[in-house]
């Protein structure tokens, strides 16, 4: 077997440890830019909610997630490495069974959830479904006017 791996595992463990799981250009701050573009407003990011959503309209009560292909299991574009399989299954299955009771849990809080895959972003048909999704929730008044209230 061939070892294209320059560094110990040892040292392989310590820098994927520094990995960050926020911030992520190809993501988070890609749909940051998106956000704006579409003139989405009320988001924060790093607020305190279950599960730690990406992006929070606090007042709506909607988390978003931007889940990467890769640790999410993107059934389109996952590629499980060919070397420590095993380890690499059960990791990312993991992380996709924890994504599932996030998603409940929030629901079960009255959250309405959205997830963004990674590849999504790039635009097309479901991207385009789920920001318009988000635009409309997220532009929804519940104010009452006139004795009407508009849902």
């Amino acid at each position: 077997m061939c070892e294209l791996d320059t560094v110990s595992k040892n040292d392989r463990s310590r820098i994927m440890a520094c990995v960050k799981s926020s911030g992520n250009k190809s993501t988070e701050q890609k749909f940051v830019s998106i956000l704006k573009n579409a003139r989405i407003t009320g988001w924060r990011r790093k607020y305190t909610a279950y599960g730690n959503p990406d992006f929070v309209f606090p007042s709506k009560q909607v988390a978003v997630f931007v889940d990467g292909c890769f640790w999410h299991y993107c059934p389109k574009h996952c590629r499980i490495p060919s070397t420590n399989v095993e380890y690499w299954v059960k990791k990312i299955s993991q992380n996709a069974k924890r994504d599932l009771q996030v998603t409940i849990g929030l629901k079960k809080r009255g959250w309405i959830v959205i997830r963004f895959w990674e590849h999504e972003l790039k635009g097309g048909k479901d991207f385009i479904q789920k920001i318009g999704r988000l635009k409309r929730i997220v532009n929804k008044t519940n104010v009452v006017s006139r004795g009407f209230r508009q849902d």
